[in-house]
C-alpha cells in the first residue's frame, strides 16, 4: 500500500518505539494515582519536557508556521503572549498548585481539587468542572486527530479519511496501554525531537537559499509582488487584534493537560529547575516554528514549481520544506516530530478526559467504592470513547488545526483559569465564585465565538480576553456578594499556604 520507502520505515520505527514504552509503563501502573499522575514521582527533567510537549501540539509545526508563512511575523505575538504566560505559570501556579492539591485530600484531577478546595459537601463544582473538560478536551483531541490525519494524508498518498484512523491509532495505543507514565515518558523523547526539527530546518531553508543576504533579497523580492511587508511586526493589525495574539498567554493558567505536570512533579524544589528547562525549550521551539514559516516564504518564492501544496494548504509548509530539503532518512525522522507533537498532547488530552469520567464522575457519584484495578480499566475504556468523538469531529479534511485549538484553549483558559488563580491566592474565593467563573467563562467563549464577533465590529477580538475578564469580575463580585467560606476551608487554604512556603 504504502511500499517499503524509508519514511514510512522511520514512521513505524517510532511508533513502535512508542508502543514499547507503553507496554514498560503497564507495569509501573498500579494504581489510579499512577495512571493518571505517574504517583507523583517525575522529576524536574521529566516534568519540564513532558509539559512542553503536552503544551505544543501539532500546531506548532503546522498551524503556527502555517499563519507565519501566510501574513508574516505579526503572528509572532503569537509566540511572545505564549512564553510570557507560560513562564508567569511556572512561577506562581506550579508550585502552588503542586502543594495545594495534595492538601486537598490528594486531588488527583482538577475537577476534584476544586471540591475539596471549597468544601466537599457540595457536588455541582466538581460535575459542572470535569464537564467543562470533557467538552472543550474532545474539540482539542479533534485538532490532534487533524493534524496527524493530514501529515499521513501528504506522506502516504491515502484518502483523508483513511489518514485519519492511523493517525489515532499511534496516539490511542499507548495511552490506553500504559497511562500517565507512558505519556510522560514518551513526552520527553518526543520534545527532544520536536526542537531538533524545529532548529535544523529553518537552518537548512538558510543554506538552500545561499546565506542570510541571498535569503534577505528573494524575501524582498516576494514582498514585492505579494504588496505586504512580511517582517512588519504590527502588520495591518488593530492593537486589540495585537493583544488578541499575545493573549494566548492566558490561556495557560487553565489547561488541565498542562497543570497536571505540575501536579505530578515530585517535589516543589524540582519545579525551579523544571521552570528554566522549560521555558528555554519552549522560546527554542517557538523561534525555530517563527523561522519555517518566515523563510518557507523566501523558499517556495524560489522555487515556484514547488509551492503549489503550500499555496493551497500553508498548514503544510514544515511538510514540504523537510521531503524537500533532507533525504528520505532524515526526512521521516523530521517529519516523525509532527506525529510526536500530536502524539504527546493528544495522549496527554485522552488521560485527562477519561480521568474526568472514571475518578470525578464514576468514582464520585456512581462507586465510590470502585477499586483501584476498576478505575484503571474503565480509565483505558473512556480513552477509546473519547478518541471515538474526536475522529468523528475531525472527519472533516478542511479542519484548520489552529482554529480549533485556538477555541478549545480559550475555553479552558476562560473557564478554569481565573479559578486557578483565585484558588491559589484568595482565601475569601467562595464555592458559589468558582461556579460562577466557570460558567461564566466557559458561557463567554461559546458566545462571543458564536454570536457576538461574528455579528459586531468586535469580530477580530480573540474571545479569551471576554471570557477571562468576565470570569474574574464573577468571582470577584459572587465572593463578596456571598457568605464568607466556612472555618474548615479556611484553615485548609492557610494549611496550604504554609505548607507551600515550608516547600520552597
Amino acid at each position: 500500500m504504502f511500499g517499503l520507502d524509508p519514511t514510512l520505515i522511520t514512521f513505524v520505527v517510532y511508533i513502535l518505539g512508542m508502543l514499547l514504552i507503553g507496554v514498560l509503563a503497564y507495569y509501573y501502573t498500579n494504581s489510579l494515582s499512577d495512571y493518571i499522575l505517574g504517583g507523583r514521582r517525575l522529576g524536574s527533567f521529566v516534568t519540564a519536557m513532558s509539559a512542553g510537549a503536552s503544551d505544543m501540539s501539532g500546531w506548532l509545526l503546522m498551524g503556527l508556521p502555517g499563519a507565519v508563512y501566510l501574513t508574516g511575523l505579526v503572528e509572532g505575538w503569537i509566540a511572545l503572549g505564549l512564553t510570557l504566560g507560560a513562564y508567569l505559570n511556572w512561577l506562581f501556579v506550579a508550585g502552588r498548585l503542586r502543594v495545594y492539591t495534595e492538601i486537598n485530600n490528594n486531588a488527583l484531577t482538577l475537577p476534584e481539587y476544586f471540591h475539596h478546595r471549597f468544601g466537599a459537601g457540595r457536588s455541582t463544582l466538581k460535575i459542572v468542572s470535569a464537564s467543562v473538560i470533557l467538552v472543550f478536551f474532545t474539540i482539542y483531541c479533534a485538532s490532534g486527530v487533524v493534524a496527524g490525519a493530514k501529515l499521513f494524508q501528504n506522506l502516504f498518498a491515502v484518502q483523508y479519511s483513511t489518514a485519519l484512523w492511523y493517525g489515532a491509532f499511534a496516539t490511542i495505543a499507548y495511552t490506553f496501554i500504559g497511562g500517565f507514565l507512558a505519556v510522560s515518558w514518551t513526552d520527553t523523547i518526543q520534545a527532544t525531537l520536536m526542537i531538533f526539527a524545529l532548529i535544523l530546518t529553518p537552518v537548512m531553508v538558510i543554506v538552500a537559499l545561499g546565506g542570510i543576504d541571498a535569503l534577505s533579497a528573494v524575501l524582498n523580492q516576494a514582498e514585492s509582488v505579494a504588496h505586504k511587508d512580511f517582517t512588519d511586526i504590527f502588520g495591518q493589525t488593530t492593537t486589540l487584534g495585537l493583544l488578541s495574539l499575545a493573549a494566548w498567554g492566558l490561556g495557560y493558567f487553565g489547561q488541565p493537560h498542562i497543570l497536571a505536570r505540575f501536579m505530578a512533579a515530585d517535589s516543589v524544589k524540582s519545579l525551579t529547575n523544571a521552570r528554566r528547562i522549560s521555558i528555554t525549550w519552549m522560546i527554542l521551539c517557538l523561534v525555530g516554528a517563527i523561522g519555517i514559516g518566515f523563510f518557507g516564504i523566501a523558499y517556495f518564492y524560489a522555487q515556484p514549481q514547488a509551492a503549489a501544496t503550500v499555496n493551497q494548504e500553508p498548514e503544510q509548509v514544515f511538510i514540504e520544506l523537510a521531503k524537500l530539503l533532507f533525504n528520505p532518512w532524515i526526512a521521516g525522522v523530521l517529519l516523525s516530530a509532527i506525529l510526536a507533537a500530536v502524539m504527546s498532547t493528544l495522549s496527554c488530552q485522552l488521560l485527562i478526559s477519561s480521568s474526568a469520567i472514571s475518578e470525578d464522575f464514576y468514582k464520585g457519584f456512581i462507586r465510590p467504592q470502585a477499586s483501584e484495578k476498576e478505575l484503571v480499566w474503565l480509565g483505558r475504556a473512556m480513552v477509546l470513547l473519547i478518541a471515538a468523538v474526536a475522529i468523528w469531529i475531525a472527519q472533516d479534511e478542511h479542519s484548520k488545526v489552529l482554529q480549533l485549538v485556538q477555541f478549545a484553549w480559550a475555553g479552558f483558559g476562560s473557564a478554569f483559569g481565573p479559578v486557578v488563580l483565585f484558588s491559589l491566592f484568595w482565601k475569601r474565593m467562595t464555592a458559589s465564585a468558582a461556579l460562577a467563573g466557570m460558567l461564566v467563562g466557559a458561557l463567554t467563549v461559546f458566545g462571543w465565538k458564536s454570536v457576538i464577533a461574528p455579528t459586531s465590529p468586535w469580530y477580530g477580538v480573540y474571545e479569551m480576553i471576554p471570557g477571562f475578564g468576565a470570569a474574574c469580575l464573577a468571582i470577584i463580585a459572587v465572593s463578596l456578594l456571598s457568605a464568607a467560606p466556612e472555618a474548615a476551608v479556611i484553615n485548609t487554604f492557610e494549611q496550604a499556604k504554609k505548607a507551600y512556603k515550608e516547600a520552597l
